[in-house]
């Protein structure tokens, strides 16, 4: 499993740092991790196979043991439910896309990230 970030991705240990993310960025995607789960492992590897198809799509990961109340601020701040693992697009700030668990994959990140007409 990868251990360093890639530029672009911003590790959240704050919910200020999430705010910043989203106004910054009008597209960002925010991966939530569980180190001690083996289904969360499974997600990460997609979502790390992703991020290396688009290593410059603008990413968040918070770790949702270690930085349990950002995980939890996030939820409760953009109204969608936390899990973990869990993928979240957000475009001009708002939540467009999510998906959970085993629906997490390379491809249904490249979906969600996909130019909308």
């Amino acid at each position: 499993m990868p251990t360093s970030m890639s530029r672009s991705e911003l590790v959240l240990h704050a919910l200020d740092a999430y705010e910043r993310a989203l106004a910054t960025h009008p597209r960002v995607l925010l991966f939530k991790h569980s180190p001690t789960c083996p289904v969360s492992a499974a997600a990460r590897e997609e979502y790390e196979q992703w991020k290396s198809e688009l290593p410059d799509a603008p990413t968040m990961f918070v770790d949702v043991i270690g930085d349990r109340p950002v995980a939890r601020g996030i939820a409760d701040r953009c109204g969608v439910r936390h899990q973990s693992p869990q993928a979240i697009l957000f475009e001009q700030g708002k939540p467009v896309w999510n998906a959970s668990h085993d629906a997490i994959t390379t491809g249904s990140l490249h979906a969600a990230w996909a130019p909308r007409c």
